[in-house]
C-alpha cells in the first residue's frame, strides 16, 4: 500500500512524510542506542502492537532511515540499525525532548519508564558541563537501570548498560535526572547539592569519589 503523503513542496511536510507517523520517532530514539533486535524494540516500546512495529520498521527501511542485517552465528538473528540519515535525526529528537521536558513535572501512574529514555535530553546537558574537561564517555545509573552516553562531537550517542571504560560515573535518582534533563537544575548544582554521586574510575583513592552521597 502506498504511504500517505502531505503532497506539499515543503521541507517540514517532507520530513513528516517520513517520520510523522505514530511510533516512528520513538523507534529512532531506541536505535540511537545501537543495533536492536525486533524483540528488544518491542520490549522497550510498551504499548506498540507487533503489527504496528513491523509496519513502521518496513516504512523506515523504505525511507532509508534504518537497515536490517543478520548477525553472524551463533546469534544469526536479525537486528535493525539506523542509517546515517536516521542518526541525523538526533538534533530533532533533542529539540523535541527540550520542548516536551516540562510535561514531565509529574509522572502518571500509567507511565512506563526506562533509564535510557533520559539519554537524548541529557547528551547536550552533559556535553556542556564537561566541555572544559577531557570527558568523552559518561555512565549514568538510575534506580531503573544504567546507560552511558558518548559525548563525541562528531557522533554523539548512547547505549544501554555501563560502558567498558567510562571517564565518569554519575548516580542519581530519576527525579534528579528529570530536573537536569528539563533544565530546571544544572548538573553542577545537582552535584553541589549532593543529589548526584560522581565517581572517576581509575583515579587514586580519595580522588576517585568526587562526591559520595545519597542520590535523591
Amino acid at each position: 500500500m502506498p504511504r500517505r503523503s502531505y503532497d506539499q513542496y515543503c521541507a517540514v511536510a517532507r520530513a513528516l512524510d517520513a517520520v510523522g507517523d505514530r511510533w516512528t520517532l520513538l523507534i529512532v530514539r531506541e536505535l540511537l542506542g545501537g543495533s536492536r533486535r525486533y524483540t528488544d524494540l518491542h520490549a522497550d516500546l510498551p504499548g506498540v502492537s507487533t503489527d504496528m512495529l513491523a509496519s513502521r520498521l518496513k516504512d523506515m527501511e523504505r525511507d532509508g532511515l534504518v537497515t536490517r542485517r543478520r548477525l553472524a552465528p551463533p546469534g544469526a538473528s536479525f537486528v535493525y540499525e539506523l542509517t546515517p540519515r536516521g542518526r541525523a535525526l538526533l538534533p530533532a529528537l533533542t529539540a523535541l525532548a527540550d520542548w516536551g521536558a516540562p510535561a514531565l513535572a509529574e509522572r502518571r501512574a500509567t507511565d512506563a519508564v526506562r533509564a535510557h529514555w533520559f539519554a537524548v535530553p541529557l547528551i547536550a546537558r552533559l556535553a556542556g558541563h564537561f566541555a572544559a574537561e577531557d570527558v568523552g564517555v559518561v555512565d549514568i545509573a538510575l534506580d531503573e537501570g544504567e546507560f552511558h552516553v558518548d559525548l563525541d562531537v562528531e557522533a554523539p550517542g548512547y547505549a544501554e548498560g555501563p560502558a567498558e571504560n567510562p571517564d565518569v560515573r554519575l548516580r542519581m535518582s530519576t527525579v534528579t535526572c528529570t530536573d537536569i534533563a528539563d533544565g530546571r537544575l544544572s548538573l553542577a548544582q545537582a552535584i553541589a547539592d549532593g543529589r548526584v554521586a560522581v565517581t572517576v574510575p581509575g583515579a587514586a583513592d580519595g580522588e576517585g569519589q568526587r562526591k559520595q552521597t545519597t542520590a535523591v
